[in-house]
């Protein structure tokens, strides 16, 4: 029997190959979605409303897991790599019918959605999920269709999602039981043997980061985006840790989101009608916006609770670090609706450099930010992993490599054009250590990040006498409103200004070593804009 909500999709599920002996429970609203999560033992209530539930196996994404269907669509247009490995179609085929099969046996939760907040580039999702709170988690990240657009709602692309369905890896072609396969042909992505809803939205951000640019020269980011009382647009790429959900959360702006995005001819807009933020050591004080978002509505992930209680301990780690809530942006009483901005005015490269040798706020030029957005850079800092003595270099290209089915210096070359076209100001930010490495020196305060990105989007930096970099090439104010000269100048805050030197040279070879696997591909203008490494050290 099929089960509606008040909100109904009439599309038989047999057309996705599914044809279920059990209940089919359809567009079902967040509250009935929740009420099915819990009277299935699936999940808890917090104290604050919000639905808890625990992932079991995978709390995190499974890169080594994730794969392409190589077909006469992606065979010579994907940049085939470690994140982008690929599938056989046959395999794929038969695994689907496997899957379909699985699904037949069970009570199926359907949530019909759409990706992207400008209609002219939207696409219309259907994820039939094998929990209920999936399909409350894709309700909450995607863009809920109004509640006549459900009739007669044609979905472009399916993702049929079966945390309890192994895969043989033998028979069916995969490294191991758990998989998530694109199959762009066939407009189906299958996730198997993981609960993690973050393979849910990252598939399709996967698949808009192909699409977009092959079919409709629009540039797909990794970035949140908030927008002042102006309408001047900010953007703010970022790897985890460096400060891109706090820092778009400013109570002086309206936020288009927190991760997800694209650039038209038109301006910037939300793939998403969600956040997903990290919940570890997650306080009131530190992000109030967060904070108060998980009410009614909320999907906590991995949260432990205080002992004897329902009170969520945001600092207990003991299922994992990586610790989620999912919720609808309407949570956020700032956010803006719809989630379209302008063209951006100002553009901000986040990077935690717990080396301390990238000074807080440098300017770029075209090229300079065409080659850190390939380089993608932040820093581990020492003691997050096992036998990690001292900071631990992290690229990621484009700020979201596993992610981007094209060579990199496609997407930056899309950059740099619109660079050129639209002319915003590009800064490259340091929100981690001044003063010396992490161990010696100090994390750059808040305050002083916050009041360099105002200084930034006003235009008081536009003016301000800059120094330069000799080893980065860097242009950075040498003064700024509420924030000490010194540390502007890295150089200045190390007692030992050699160890600085050293420290540079060691972070610019990294830098140089990272931009070789991109050389081939990447222009001239981009490749002249790295490291000078004649400086490193003299």
């Amino acid at each position: 029997m099929s089960l509606y909500g008040k909100i109904s999709a009439r599309w038989p599920l047999d057309q996705c190959g599914i044809h279920p002996k059990a209940n089919q429970y359809c567009n079902l609203s967040q509250e009935e979605f929740v009420r099915e999560s819990l009277n299935r033992n699936l999940g808890t209530l917090s104290d604050t409303g919000a639905l808890v539930i625990r992932t079991g196996e995978f709390t995190g994404r499974s890169p080594d897991d994730k794969f392409t269907v190589e077909d006469g669509t992606t065979r010579n247009q994907v940049d085939w790599n470690k994140f982008n490995k690929p599938f056989p179609k046959d395999k794929f085929r038969a695994l689907l019918g496997k899957v379909c099969r699985y699904l037949d046996e069970r009570d199926v939760f359907v949530r019909d959605a759409y990706a992207c907040a400008d209609p002219r580039y939207r696409i219309t999702l259907r994820v039939i999920a094998e929990y209920p709170w999936s399909a409350m988690f894709a309700g909450n990240m995607f863009i809920r269709p109004e509640e006549g657009e459900l009739d007669g709602f044609l979905p472009e692309w399916t993702i049929y999602c079966a945390p309890g369905f192994h895969a043989d890896p033998a028979q069916d072609g995969t490294r191991q039981h758990n998989f998530s396969i694109i199959d762009f042909e066939e407009k189906k992505i299958l996730i198997g043997g993981s609960a993690y809803t973050g393979e849910i939205k990252k598939s399709i951000f996967t698949i808009l980061n192909f699409l977009l640019p092959v079919e409709q020269g629009v540039l797909p980011m990794h970035c949140s985006a908030n927008v002042g009382a102006s309408g001047d647009t900010a953007i703010f790429f970022g790897l985890s840790g460096t400060g891109k959900t706090t820092l778009s959360a400013d109570p002086q702006r309206k936020l288009i989101g927190d991760d997800e995005h694209a650039w038209s001819d038109q301006g910037v807009f939300n793939f998403e009608g969600g956040c997903y933020a990290k919940c570890i050591d997650l306080t009131e004080e530190k992000e109030p916006d967060i904070f108060r978002a998980i009410r009614p509505g909320a999907l906590l992930e991995n949260v432990m609770f205080r002992e004897g209680t329902n009170i969520p301990d945001y600092h207990n780690s003991a299922i994992t670090e990586n610790t989620r809530v999912s919720y609808p942006l309407d949570h956020i009483s700032n956010a803006l609706r719809p989630s379209v901005g302008g063209h951006p005015q100002n553009i901000f490269f986040l990077t935690c450099d717990a080396y301390g040798v990238l000074p807080p706020i440098s300017r770029l030029s075209r090229a300079q930010a065409m080659y850190h957005f390939i380089s993608g850079y932040t820093a581990k800092v020492a003691g997050t992993e096992a036998g990690v003595t001292e900071p631990k270099a992290t690229f990621s290209a484009c700020f979201g490599a596993p992610f981007l089915p094209l060579h990199p210096a496609h997407y930056a070359e899309m950059l740099g054009q619109r660079i050129g076209r639209f002319d915003p100001r590009i800064w490259l930010v340091n929100t981690g250590w001044t003063g010396g490495p992490y161990g010696v020196g100090s994390r750059i305060r808040l305050a002083y990040t916050r009041s360099l990105i105002t200084a930034a989007m006003t235009g008081q930096l536009d003016g301000a006498e800059y120094g330069r970099d000799q080893v980065f090439g860097l242009e950075h104010p040498l003064h700024c409103p509420g924030v000490p000269s010194e540390v502007l100048q890295p150089r200045n805050t190390w007692s030992d200004p050699a160890e600085y030197d050293r420290t540079a040279a060691k972070l610019a070879g990294l830098f140089a070593s990272n931009f070789e696997k991109y050389q081939d591909k990447a222009s001239e203008e981009i490749r002249s804009a790295g490291p000078r490494l004649q400086y490193a050290g003299s």
